[in-house]
């Protein structure tokens, strides 16, 4: 059981990575990303080119986080900053770009499936119990990915103009804040979060073009939930990741993979708004 509670943590961990990303695009500009996935793959194969250059793994998940921020800035530049006031099209844009991105990624790396070594490798006994040292290490680093979010919304002017243009852009427009430069600046932070989470999942699965679109629902469902809180991501992570390893281990892996999109989808039927005003 230990075990099995291990996994819930760190799969939680995991989850709280690569949805934190959609957060805050979706929190500021009220569309969901769904290229979302193909800037985990960016990030993923960054990590691999990085990796294969001999580049030890501390500058790995910068150089993955500065790769997935310039082609999100690119995208909102050329694509998103258009579409802002057309959600439904803007979902259909991304999800566009997305493919398009994982053809650019098998163009250039092919379909082949290639894996990256985790920079802490063994195991580490916890009450007994012998558990991926690198797992461990992913609860640490989803504790800093979340205070660092939470003081750049909190303890920066960029965060500071953020908090305005999400509860009142005409207002926060009028009182000087450029929303266009906070939009452009956040869908760079919100994709290089993703390709940040990309290079951290690499050594936990393979790298394929189409790595990240698994990732997705799961991510896009969990935002839905939160109603759009950092801290409700967090729980939900915590307890819809910790069913998904229950169901995966107890009951059937593929009813496990589904475990995230049908609580979910329960819980916005129950309660639309999320659990952010619970």
């Amino acid at each position: 059981m230990l075990i099995v509670a291990l996994d819930a943590v760190t799969t939680a961990a995991l989850l709280l990575i690569i949805s934190s990303g959609l957060l805050i695009v979706f929190g500021v500009m009220k569309i969901i990303n769904f290229a979302h996935a193909a800037f985990i793959t960016v990030g993923a194969y960054a990590a691999l080119v990085g990796a294969r250059l001999g580049l030890p793994w501390v500058l790995l998940v910068p150089v993955a986080f500065a790769a997935g921020a310039a082609c999100g800035a690119l995208a909102e530049v050329t694509i998103v900053r258009r579409l802002y006031q057309r959600p439904l099209d803007a979902i259909l844009a991304t999800w566009g770009l997305g493919i398009v991105i994982g053809q650019i990624v098998t163009l250039i790396f092919g379909r082949e499936v290639q894996f990256v070594q985790a920079p802490i490798t063994g195991t580490i006994e916890l009450l007994g119990v012998d558990y991926s040292a690198y797992r461990i290490a992913m609860i640490g680093a989803a504790l800093v990915v979340a205070l660092v979010f939470s003081a750049l919304l909190n303890g920066t002017r960029l965060g500071l103009s953020t908090r305005a243009v999400i509860m009142n852009e005409m207002l926060a427009q009028g009182l000087g804040v450029d929303s266009a430069r906070v939009r452009l600046v956040t869908f760079a932070i919100g994709s290089g979060l993703a390709a940040l989470s990309g290079a951290l999942i690499t050594p936990l699965s393979s790298v394929d073009p189409n790595m990240g679109v698994p990732w997705l629902i799961s991510a896009f469902m969990l935002v839905m939930v939160s109603g759009g809180s950092l801290l409700t991501l967090a729980v939900s992570s915590l307890v819809l990741g910790g069913l998904q390893v229950i169901v995966s281990t107890f009951v059937n892996p593929i009813l496990g993979g589904l475990t995230i999109a049908i609580c979910a989808a329960v819980v916005l039927r129950v309660r639309p708004e999320g659990f952010a005003r619970a």
